[in-house]
């Protein structure tokens, strides 16, 4: 989805600082019932995972509590389908399966994802203008209902600065306007209709957007903290540390949300099921060569592969960066770096999400676990 180029020291309590007053009874009560509070669970359906990825609907694991189905894109100014996986929404296809789910998981909420990092070149356009964020959203919101989806979810990446496709600068107000637009269509079509989007986690993106004026019609916002460091960069990097000290991490993003205006509640951490790896490397923070062969493309591993081929695998070793709060795996023999997420800094992240009263996680994507990380999120 969603690959963004945009770190990893904790910030210690200094020794002469006796720490906080001593909590009473009831603080300490409203803590722990803070920490069992059930978090909201976003996780990323990709519709090309029935395929070679053999992941399907039936594979969805009990834990998620809100489904984003990607990917949605935009023709003529309005959702739509590709049509190059029709297949899928035919009956027995992908969208009869998620209705047949949520009969029978009625508290299961699915999203529509409309763009991605590949489909979102028109948005620069049809948010230009009124008559076009209105058609996109009456559009977006009829398909929405037609194929029985509770909310949508708008990926735009992105405004401004564009991803594979240069937007314009009108985009930091016309971006605010459009989720307005789509907001007022949701709430025409009746009560408890969804409208999220995913947002960037680096600073230079952050910026082109006009928070918070635009999380006002949102429910909340799904933070794509991750691919912070990666193979477009000159030197090795962690995909998505939770603390650093170049200002690119999990910590940075949702402070600066935060620091915004934009209230907790309305956030969600993104969880990468996946690693990124770099070749001819000697370790962290080193020149790299290139990207190393990886589960399905150059440089991104699987989660679910990296737990069964390579930790613990004869010349690999893995460390544990205390600092950033994220492992990374090392072959010295085949010179290759690899900075992912593991059972142990997910647990970290969740934790952390809970502990800053954020409404919850978001995972980019199913197909890449089978279950042992989303069993983390809310145990029972």
């Amino acid at each position: 989805m969603l690959w963004l180029l945009l770190g990893c020291e904790v910030h210690p309590v200094p020794a002469e600082d006796s720490g906080p007053p001593e909590a009473d009874a009831d603080s300490d009560s409203d803590a722990d019932a803070d920490s069992d509070r059930e978090l909201v669970y976003v996780a990323y359906f990709v519709e090309w995972g029935v395929y070679e990825r053999a992941f399907g609907v039936a594979d969805i694991p009990p834990e998620v509590t809100h489904l984003n189905y990607a990917f949605a894109q935009v023709t003529d100014g309005q959702c739509a389908f590709n049509d190059s996986w029709a297949a899928l929404y035919k009956d027995g296809g992908n969208i009869q399966q998620l209705e047949d789910l949520k009969a029978s998981r009625p508290d299961l909420k699915t999203l529509l994802s409309v763009g991605g990092w590949t489909l979102s070149e028109p948005f620069s356009e049809l948010a230009a203008s009124e008559s076009g964020r209105q058609l996109f959203a009456e559009s977006c919101v009829d398909f929405m209902l037609l194929h029985g989806f509770d909310g949508l979810d708008i990926d735009w990446e992105y405004p401004v600065s564009g991803g594979l496709d240069a937007g314009r600068a009108a985009d930091k107000e016309n971006y605010t306007l459009l989720l307005h637009r789509v907001r007022d269509q949701l709430d025409l079509a009746g009560v408890g209709h969804l409208l999220t989007i995913a947002a960037p986690a680096g600073p230079t993106t952050i910026e082109n957007m006009d928070i918070p004026d635009l999380a006002g019609p949102l429910d909340w916002i799904n933070l794509m903290t991750y691919d912070l460091h990666g193979g477009w960069e000159s030197t090795t990097g962690h995909n998505a540390p939770l603390y650093a000290s170049d200002g690119l991490s999990v910590d940075d993003a949702v402070q600066a949300y935060l620091d915004a205006g934009v209230p907790a509640e309305k956030l969600t951490l993104g969880l990468p099921y996946y690693g990124r790896g770099y070749g001819g490397a000697e370790g962290l923070g080193q020149h790299f060569t290139g990207l190393p062969d990886g589960t399905w493309e150059s440089g991104v591993f699987d989660y679910e592969d990296l737990r069964d081929h390579y930790v613990g695998a004869s010349g690999w070793t893995r460390y544990w960066d205390a600092d950033a709060g994220v492992p990374y795996l090392v072959s010295e023999s085949q010179r290759v770096v690899i900075s992912y997420d593991d059972a142990e800094s997910i647990q970290g992240k969740v934790d952390y999400a809970r502990e800053r009263g954020l409404l919850g996680v978001m995972a980019w994507e199913l197909s890449a676990e089978d279950g042992d990380l989303s069993a983390l999120v809310n145990p029972d």
